[in-house]
C-alpha cells in the first residue's frame, strides 16, 4: 500500500475553530463552563449540522457552520443523535432527571425541527412530537454503545440500540403516536464483557430484504430481519472497536482494524485493504475510503482518502485528535475534541486533470473519469491528450488504440490528418475500420479505407470488410462510395458483390457492361429481377444491351411487358394495364429501328388490346413507311469500304467495280426491305381501321403526314378514300400523271347512285383541259360520264377544254352534236306543254267566267254520298255535287268529294310561302344543282319570288280568288 501514488484532490474549504456558540456565554463561569463541555454526538442531514453536549443541549449549524439556533432536549446529557433525511427530524438519546427509582433516566425523543414552540420570551424549541423510555423491564438497562436509525415507509421508524452486553435493542413503529414493536437481537455471549459489546451497526436494504449487520470486539454477525423471528448469521471471527464501522454506497459493511479495513458482504468477507494503523475513524464518502489513522510511534493522526478502484491516495493531512466524522454540502466535516471543525471539499475535475497531465499521468487520468463517471466528452478529451502524448512520442500503435476510444466524441479528420502526415497507413486502416463497425463513418472515410486496402493490395482484408457476416442487413459503410473506389482499384469483384448485396442493381449492370462487357450475365441478372426493378435497369442500360444483344433483350422486354412466366397466355385489359408499356422502352431503340420494329411487332402479335396501342401502331407506321432506316452499320460498313478505295492505287479500277457491285447489291437489299415494310406499313393502316368504327387506331394526320414525307401513294389513297376525302383521291393521281388510275378512280368514287361524287368528274375535265398535252383519248371518257349523269352544261364543257391547246373540235363534236339534239326535243317539248298549258288556262279562265255570269241547274236525282233518290233537304255544290243534309253531317260549308284535292292544293300553297323564307334552302339548291338557273325560273314559275315593293320582298302572294260557299 506504500506504493500508492498520492494526490491532493481534495482541499481545506474551512476551518471552525470553535462548535460553541459565543452568542450564549454571559459570563466568565458560565464561559469557562461551556468550553468545558464535551461533544458527545453528531449528525447531518438536510442542509445542516447537529452536536450534542454532554450538557444535555443540542446546536444546529447552517452551511458554512455558521450557528443557527440551539434547544435543550435533554437535562442531563445527550448521548446520541441522528438527523433524518427523509423528514425533517431529530432522534435523541440522552438523561434526563429520573423520574422513579426503578426507572431508568435514559429515553429516546423525536423533535420535529419545522415546528418550533416558544419555551420562553427569547428562546424557542423545536416540538417533541415523540418520547420514548428505552429500558422496561422486559428489556433491562444496559450501557448503550451504539445507536442508528433507518427511515422505512414515513413515518415508521427503525431504531436499532446496541448494548455493551451484546444485545441488540430494536424498536419498530409510529413513535409519535407510540404505536411501535418492541425486538431483542442477541449476538454470541462472550465471559468477558468487553468481548461482546456491540462497536458498530449497519442496514442494508435490498428490495424487500431487510438486513442488519452488527460488529463486537471479535465478532461480525448477520441478522435477516425479514425473516420471523430474525435469522442470526456469523460472518467473521474478528471484529473491531468502537468509531469503525462504516457503510458503503453499495451497501458493504466497513471495519477498520490495525492491520486492514475489511469490507462485508451479507454472504461474508469481501476485499480487504492492507492499511496499517490503527484506525481511530472510518467512513465512506462518494466512493472513497475515509480513515483517520493514529500512529503508534509518533502519536500524530493522518487522515487519508482512499480511490480503492484506481488504487491511489486522493488526500493525506495530519490533523487533531478527531472525535466525530459527518458529510454535508458535498464536504468532508472533521469535528475535533478541542470542539474545532475542519470542511474538506474535492477539486472540481478539471482540476484533478490539469494535475495529472502535468506529471504526464495519462492513465490515472483515464482510470479517474472512468471510475467516476465522468460524461462522455471529458473522457474523450483525456484519451485524446493521451493520444497526443503517446504520438508525440512516437509509439504510434498505443496512440492509435488511445483515439479509437474517442470515436463518437473527437473528430475523426483530426485522427485521419495526424496519421496521414506520419504515412502510418497501418494504424490509419485500423482507426478507419473501427469508425466504420460503429456506424459513424462517411462517404469520405469509406473512400479512405478502401483506398488504404487497395494501397495495401490487403485482398484479405478487403474481403473482410466487403463480405463480412457481420454486416448482413445494413451495411456499414456508404454503398455507392465502396464501389465507386473499388471499380476505380479494378476490383470489379468485390464493387459487384457490394452492388448486389445493397440492392443498387443499376450499379451492378454498370460494372457488368461498361467494365466487363459481360452482356449475358446481365441479361441473367436483370431476367431475375421484379418486374418493376427490371423495367427500370433496361431503361437505363437498354441501349447497350440492344446493340451488342438485340435479341436476348428483346425477348426479356416481352416478357415484362407481356409478364409470359405469370400470366401466360392471358389478354385481360385491365391487366395488361398494370405491365410495363412498350412505349416506355422506346428511347432505348433511338438508333436500332430495326430491333424496334422487332420488338413491337413480337408484343402486337402477343398483345392485341393494349392501352398503348395507338401509341405503338403510330410508331410501326413510321418504321414501316420511312424511305430508310439509319444505322450505324452502314456507316461503318462504308468507312470500310472508303478504306478498301485508298488501300491500293493499284487495284483502283477493280475496287471501284467492286464497290459499284457492292453498292447495287446494297440498293437492291434496301428497296426490297423499304417494300416490304411498306407492304406491312399498308397492311396495318387498312387492319388498325376496321370498318365497323369511326376513328382507326393510329393518329390519322400523322399516318398522312408520314406517307406525305415519305411518298406513299398507296397509303395516301387508301387514308384520303376512308376519310372520304376524294377530291384529295385524284390530285394524288393527279400529281403521279395516272390517267388510267384517275378515270378508274372517278369511276369508282364519282358513281352518285353508289354514294360517290360527281363533280369528280368536272375536277377531272379540268384537269385535262389545263394539262397542255394531247389527251383525246380520256377526254372523251370523261365527256361520256359526265353526259351520261348531265353533270356540266356543254357551255362549261367548251370553257373548260379550250384551254387546252393540245385538243381539236373533233374531241367534242360528237359530245356537242347529241347536247344539241337534246336540247332541240325539249324545246319541243316545252313549247308542246306550254301550249297544252294555255289551252288549260283559257277553259278554266272561261268556266269561271260562266260561274260569274250565269245561273246554274242542278239536275241531279241522287245522292252523290248515298246514291238515293235525293229528297229535302239537300245540298247542292258550284261543283255539281248533291248530297242529303243528313249525308252531310257537321260539315255544310264544302264538298266532301272534292275537299281532299282542295286541301293538298292549300298546304302545297303553304309549304311554298313557307319555302319562301328559308334562303339558306334556296341557296343550298342553287348550289348543288347541275343548273342553277332552272332553280331560279322554279321558284319564280311557283310564285314563290315576287316583285319587290316598298324596299321589301314578301314571299308567295297569297292571290286567294273570292269563291262562293260552294267552295
Amino acid at each position: 500500500m506504500y506504493q500508492w501514488r498520492k494526490f491532493e484532490f481534495f482541499e481545506e474549504k474551512y476551518v471552525a475553530k470553535c462548535m460553541i456558540p459565543e452568542e450564549h456565554e454571559e459570563d466568565d463561569t458560565s464561559k469557562r463552563e461551556k468550553k468545558e463541555r464535551r461533544i458527545a454526538c453528531c449528525s447531518s442531514g438536510r442542509g445542516k449540522v447537529v452536536t450534542g453536549f454532554d450538557d444535555g443541549t443540542v446546536c444546529l449549524f447552517d452551511r458554512g457552520l455558521k450557528f443557527n439556533y440551539a434547544f435543550q432536549p435533554h437535562s442531563s446529557s445527550v448521548l446520541f443523535l441522528q438527523q433524518l433525511k427523509q423528514r425533517n427530524f431529530l432522534v435523541t438519546i440522552g438523561e434526563d432527571e429520573q423520574l422513579a427509582a426503578q426507572q431508568s433516566a435514559l429515553c429516546l425523543k423525536v423533535f420535529d425541527l419545522d415546528k418550533m414552540q416558544s419555551e420562553s420570551t427569547s428562546t424557542a424549541s423545536p416540538d417533541c412530537v415523540g418520547i420514548l423510555r428505552i429500558f422496561t423491564n422486559q428489556f433491562p438497562e444496559a450501557t448503550i454503545t451504539f445507536f442508528i436509525v433507518l427511515e422505512e415507509v414515513p413515518p415508521i421508524l427503525l431504531i436499532a440500540i446496541g448494548l455493551d452486553n451484546g444485545s441488540i435493542y430494536c424498536i419498530k413503529g409510529d413513535i409519535a403516536r407510540e404505536r411501535i414493536t418492541r425486538f431483542k437481537l442477541q449476538v454470541e455471549n462472550h465471559s468477558d464483557k468487553t468481548l461482546s459489546s456491540i462497536t458498530g451497526l449497519g442496514f442494508k436494504v435490498d428490495g424487500q430484504s431487510l438486513q442488519l449487520f452488527a460488529v463486537t470486539p471479535n465478532s461480525v454477525s448477520l441478522f435477516s430481519l425479514h425473516d420471523q423471528p430474525p435469522r442470526r448469521q456469523t460472518l467473521d471471527q474478528i471484529g473491531c472497536g468502537i468509531n469503525s464501522v462504516a457503510m458503503s454506497d453499495r451497501s458493504e459493511f466497513i471495519i477498520g482494524r490495525p492491520e486492514a479495513v475489511y469490507f462485508y458482504e451479507v454472504d461474508g468477507r469481501g476485499p480487504c485493504w492492507a492499511f496499517e494503523g490503527e484506525k481511530k475513524l472510518v467512513g465512506w464518502f462518494r466512493g472513497y475510503l475515509l480513515c483517520v489513522i493514529a500512529d503508534q510511534r509518533t502519536g500524530k493522526h493522518t487522515f487519508n482518502i482512499y480511490d480503492l478502484k484506481n488504487r491511489l491516495i486522493a488526500h493525506s493531512a495530519l490533523v487533531k485528535d478527531v472525535s466525530h466524522m459527518l458529510y454535508e454540502w458535498g464536504n468532508i466535516i472533521l469535528i475535533m475534541k478541542d470542539k474545532s471543525a475542519l470542511s474538506i471539499g474535492e477539486k472540481d475535475m478539471e482540476s484533478k486533470l490539469d494535475m495529472l497531465f502535468k506529471k504526464n499521468l495519462y492513465t490515472v487520468a483515464i482510470n479517474l473519469v472512468q471510475t467516476q463517471q465522468a460524461d462522455a466528452a471529458a473522457t474523450s478529451e483525456v484519451l485524446r491528450k493521451y493520444g497526443d502524448h503517446l504520438y508525440s512520442k512516437q509509439d504510434y500503435d498505443e496512440a492509435m488504440s488511445q483515439y479509437i476510444h474517442t470515436i463518437g466524441h473527437l473528430e475523426p479528420s483530426y485522427v485521419i490528418q495526424k496519421f496521414l502526415d506520419a504515412q502510418r497507413i497501418y494504424n490509419l486502416t485500423n482507426y478507419l475500420e473501427k469508425l466504420h463497425e460503429k456506424g459513424l463513418a462517411s462517404k469520405d472515410h469509406t473512400t479512405l479505407l478502401l483506398n488504404c486496402y487497395t494501397k495495401l493490395k490487403d485482398v484479405e482484408k478487403l474481403n473482410l470488410f466487403i463480405k463480412s457476416e457481420d454486416s448482413i442487413g445494413e451495411l456499414k459503410f456508404d454503398v455507392e462510395t465502396a464501389i465507386r473506389v473499388c471499380r476505380a482499384a479494378n476490383y470489379h469483384e468485390h464493387a459487384m458483390y457490394v452492388a448486389k448485396k445493397a440492392g443498387r442493381h443499376e450499379w451492378y449492370l454498370k460494372i457488368l457492361l461498361e467494365d466487363l462487357g459481360n452482356y449475358e450475365e446481365a441479361l441473367e441478372y436483370i431476367s431475375s429481377l421484379e418486374s418493376s426493378q427490371a423495367g427500370m435497369t433496361i431503361k437505363e442500360y437498354g441501349k447497350i444491351l440492344i446493340e451488342h444483344k438485340p435479341l436476348e433483350t428483346i425477348k426479356i422486354l416481352i416478357r415484362l411487358c407481356t409478364d409470359e412466366g405469370d400470366k401466360r397466355g392471358q389478354s385481360n385489359g385491365v391487366y395488361v394495364s398494370m405491365l410495363p408499356s412498350p412505349v416506355d422502352f422506346l428511347s432505348i431503340f433511338v438508333h436500332y429501328p430495326h430491333s424496334l420494329m422487332d420488338f413491337l411487332e413480337k408484343y402486337t402479335n402477343k398483345v392485341k388490346d393494349s392501352p398503348a396501342q395507338v401509341e405503338i401502331n403510330n410508331t410501326l407506321l413510321e418504321l414501316y413507311i420511312s424511305n430508310e432506316l439509319n444505322f450505324p452499320s452502314v456507316s461503318q460498313s462504308n468507312e470500310g469500304s472508303d478504306f478498301l478505295n485508298g488501300a491500293s492505287e493499284k487495284l483502283s479500277n477493280l475496287s471501284v467495280q467492286t464497290n459499284g457491285t457492292i453498292a447495287d447489291h446494297k440498293s437492291s437489299e434496301k428497296d426490297k426491305g423499304r417494300l416490304e415494310r411498306r407492304k406491312k406499313g399498308l397492311g396495318m393502316l387498312k387492319s388498325a381501321w376496321p370498318p365497323e368504327t369511326e376513328h382507326p387506331l393510329y393518329d390519322v394526320d400523322l399516318a398522312i403526314i408520314l406517307c406525305e414525307m415519305n411518298a406513299f401513294r398507296d397509303g395516301l389513297l387508301y387514308l384520303y378514300e376512308k376519310m372520304k376525302l376524294y377530291k384529295e383521291v385524284i390530285t394524288c393521281y393527279m400529281q403521279a400523271h395516272d390517267h388510267e388510275g384517275l378515270i378508274a378512280c372517278c369511276k369508282r368514287l364519282g358513281d352518285s347512285v353508289k354514294g360517290g361524287d360527281p363533280s369528280l368528274w368536272e375536277d377531272v375535265l379540268k384537269y385535262f383541259g389545263e394539262l397542255g398535252e394531247d389527251c383525246s383519248k380520256e377526254v372523251k371518257e370523261v365527256l361520256n360520264y359526265i353526259e351520261r349523269d348531265d353533270i356540266l352544261p356543254p357551255i362549261i364543257v367548251l370553257q373548260t377544254l379550250s384551254k387546252n391547246p393540245c385538243l381539236t373540235l373533233s374531241v367534242i363534236k360528237d359530245y356537242i352534236a347529241r347536247k344539241l339534239e337534246q336540247e332541240s326535243k325539249m324545246i319541243e317539248e316545252d313549247r308542246q306543254a306550254i301550249d297544252k298549258y294555255q289551252e288549260d288556262t283559257q277553259t278554266m279562265r272561261k268556266e269561271i267566267q260562266d260561274l260569274r255570269t250565269n245561273a246554274r241547274i242542278f239536275q241531279l236525282s241522287k245522292c252523290t254520298a248515298c246514291t238515293f233518290t235525293l229528297d229535302l233537304p239537300a245540298v247542292h255544290f258550284m261543283c255539281m255535287h248533291s248530297f242529303h243534309l243528313r249525308c252531310l253531317g257537321d260539315n255544310e260549308k264544302e264538298c266532301p268529294e272534292c275537299a281532299p284535292e282542295y286541301r293538298s292544293v292549300l298546304e302545297m300553297k303553304r309549304n311554298l310561302e313557307q319555302n319562301s323564307k328559308d334562303q339558306e334552302r334556296f341557296f343550298q339548291q342553287v348550289k348543288n344543282s347541275k343548273d342553277g338557273f332552272s332553280v331560279i325560273a322554279e321558284y319564280f314559275g311557283k310564285g314563290i319570288i315576287s316583285k319587290t315593293s316598298n324596299g321589301s320582298t314578301s314571299g308567295l302572294r297569297s292571290g286567294n280568288a273570292p269563291s262562293s260557299s260552294g267552295f
